[in-house]
């Protein structure tokens, strides 16, 4: 019986997945978390065999808590669930320690084939993003930050949370966490000391002037 835990900041989401994972004969959801906190702790509680991961949440996506999960669950295999199409982040993820990534419109049948593939010790990938996989695009303009990107790790390195960024920037919280995670994804970085580091290399991180 695999034990499943499954990670994602919409209630909907989990319990839907939970459900379908609960139809089962070989599977049992035995926990929900919502960020990436709350997932860490209960890898470490519940030593899942399988940790179905979002890419993006609240207070850290699933890129950054990852290799924290991993630690709190060393024999767990993470299956990270994702709206992002891009192949830059199907490699940011395995290239992590993620086993596998799929798509969050993918049909039900094949969630539950990528959790038994993933537990028997397979990779896999949304077979509509392999053949994309396969071509690694030039080091471009694809990978430089816009200019709202380096303005949101600018704030992040000086340590502000998501939430504060949106109210300064006068977007949304997922606006902020979806830069976040293009953010991490272009820079090939992992935590937000990475981001840190980089921002101070850069010389983005500088004391604020007065306005």
């Amino acid at each position: 019986m695999m034990r499943v835990l499954i990670v994602d900041d919409h209630a909907l989401v989990r319990a839907g997945i939970a459900l379908l994972v609960g139809h089962q004969d070989d599977m049992e959801p035995v926990g929900q978390a919502g960020t990436a906190a709350e997932a860490i702790k209960l890898a470490c509680d519940l030593t899942p065999d399988i940790i179905l991961l979002d890419v993006t949440m609240p207070g850290g996506g699933g890129l950054e808590c990852l290799p924290k999960l991993l630690a709190a669950a060393p024999d767990a295999r993470v299956l990270m669930l994702s709206m992002h199409e891009d192949p830059n982040y199907v490699r940011a993820a395995l290239g992590a320690g993620a086993s596998g990534y799929v798509l969050k419109d993918a049909a039900y049948e094949e969630l539950v084939d990528a959790i038994r593939k993933v537990a028997a010790g397979h990779a896999y990938v949304t077979p509509a993003l392999g053949a994309r996989l396969a071509v690694r695009p030039e080091p471009d303009d694809d990978d430089e930050l816009s200019d709202r990107e380096r303005e949101v790790l600018s704030l992040l390195a000086r340590g502000y949370t998501n939430q504060e960024i949106a109210s300064r920037l006068f977007v949304s919280v997922r606006t902020v966490e979806s830069h976040r995670a293009h953010i991490l994804v272009k820079l090939r970085l992992s935590t937000r000391a990475d981001l840190v580091n980089y921002a101070l290399e850069t010389g983005l991180l500088r004391p604020e002037t007065e306005r």
